[in-house]
């Protein structure tokens, strides 16, 4: 909720200060420019049909731009100095549009009016547009640091360093929930009423406790003992931070990529940006409407073969675990005959007799995929990322490999790095093995790798290399 109230006044404040900068351009158009054309008064050129369908259109089109940037992902814990960069370089992509598509058409009688009207509105728009966010930005600080906005955090470990850091979190106005004893004999420099248990306590507690945030800060330094900690953290979905110490060294699969003030690293984040993911979102949702208008005879032609290969449901769908953990149904035309797998889930091989004739083709060239990118449309999916899995496969391949779970941060793919570079899994040890492509996707992500990856399977779906 707090979340949601404070991107809203980032968004208000950035509307509202778009329409008071674009007036007040619109006044130095007039004395600049307008005001030689004929206009008489500034209010006959302000009330021009043209200069009010900008002012009503110029303040959207800056809050999606905003929204493209990424501004408005993580409303708190922002860097003073990265916003500062933030704003000047996505004002400065909007004002150059502007300038290019709109101030451009003016005609001027000197071709310096156009570089005092360029930068004049560069500075209006981010003098105005900083300010705001600077002022609602030190308001959300300090409410943090009051505690009346509160991150409930649960600390592991109970020696120096989880004081220390306990210590630091209080100043910025985290609360400390309690405290997660590594084992019995551990020093313990914290108070005994705040230790919640030990590691082997943890699901109750995260049950019965509020935790928004875990926080690794144990006293050893070595990697493997650091790694198996995370391991059992993993599957509660929250943000992990550890604390960095020298001579700690992570293993790849875990990302290094966020240090705050004092040395906590996020490790369930990827490089991915904010404007990436965003910009990634509005693309999938996009791509996947004009494939799915553009294929619609292909999916009719589908639908008509698979009705006369065999008796059935034309689509077929089934639960896997998706963003975030949450189950979804995902889609796809069915390849197998009805009623193939009753009971206990099973994988599918390359010579399955469970799979019906067309249903072969189907799969060599990954048509059965195609009703996916109405999961891709109703926000479950993306057109790249990790393939989605079952629960009941996904408690198996996190016995093998606990870090899966790091996965779940991110939206499931129609297609992946895994599935061009690996194929098809038919059981658990293939899975793991797919997994380490998907672990580097993970770590990797960019407009530019899905690309990649997209050209990728195309490839596979041209030469029929599906299976």
């Amino acid at each position: 909720m707090k979340k949601t109230i404070q991107t809203a006044k980032y968004i208000l404040a950035d509307f509202l200060l778009a329409s008071v900068v674009w007036i007040l351009f619109n006044l130095l158009r007039y004395h600049e420019v307008a005001s030689h054309l004929g206009f008489e008064s500034v209010s006959s050129y302000l009330s021009h049909t043209k200069v009010w369908e900008g002012q009503i259109l110029i303040p959207g089109f800056w809050i999606v731009l905003y929204y493209f940037s990424g501004y408005y992902n993580k409303p708190f814990s922002k860097s003073r100095i990265a916003e500062f960069f933030l704003t000047l370089s996505t004002v400065w992509i909007g004002v150059t549009l502007l300038f290019f598509i709109i101030v451009l058409n003016d005609i001027s009688h000197s071709i310096y009016v156009y570089y005092e009207l360029y930068f004049s509105l560069l500075l209006l728009q981010f003098i105005c547009t900083y300010l705001s966010r600077l002022i609602i930005t030190q308001a959300g600080i300090r409410k943090i640091k009051e505690r009346k906005w509160v991150m409930h955090v649960l600390i592991i470990g109970t020696g120096k360093k989880a004081r220390l850091v306990a210590e630091n979190l209080f100043q910025l106005g985290y609360q400390v929930t309690g405290f997660i004893s590594e084992d019995k004999q551990g020093d313990r420099q914290v108070e005994e009423r705040l230790i919640r248990g030990y590691l082997a306590d943890l699901p109750d507690i995260m049950e019965t406790e509020q935790v928004d945030e875990l926080i690794v800060a144990i006293e050893s330094a070595e990697s493997q003992q650091v790694l198996s900690i995370l391991y059992t953290l993993y599957p509660y979905k929250r943000p992990i931070k550890v604390l960095c110490v020298d001579k700690m060294l992570l293993f790849s699969r875990v990302k290094i990529n966020n240090m705050y003030g004092i040395p906590l690293i996020d490790l369930t984040d990827n490089n991915f940006s904010e404007a990436g993911k965003n910009l990634k979102v509005f693309l999938d949702k996009i791509l996947s409407l004009l494939i799915m208008a553009g294929l619609s005879p292909l999916f009719i032609y589908v639908v008509v073969r698979i009705k006369k290969d065999s008796p059935g449901p034309v689509l077929f769908k089934q639960e896997r675990i998706g963003y975030l953990g949450k189950p979804f149904f995902i889609y796809k035309f069915r390849t197998m005959y009805v009623d193939a797998e009753k009971d206990t889930p099973m994988l599918s091989s390359e010579n399955d007799p469970r799979i019906t004739p067309f249903g072969r083709i189907m799969r060599k060239y990954r048509l059965d995929e195609l009703p996916q990118f109405w999961n891709v449309l109703k926000g479950d999916m993306a057109i790249v990322g990790p393939r989605p899995e079952r629960k009941y496969y996904i408690d198996q391949i996190v016995k093998k490999a606990p870090y899966y779970y790091l996965l779940h941060n991110v939206r499931p793919g129609i297609t992946s790095l895994g599935m061009v570079k690996y194929g098809y899994a038919g059981n658990v040890e293939e899975m793991v093995k797919r997994l380490e492509y998907d672990m580097l996707y993970y770590e990797n992500m960019s407009l530019l790798l899905d690309l990649k990856i997209l050209v990728f399977t195309i490839q596979t779906v041209l030469t029929g290399k599906g299976i």
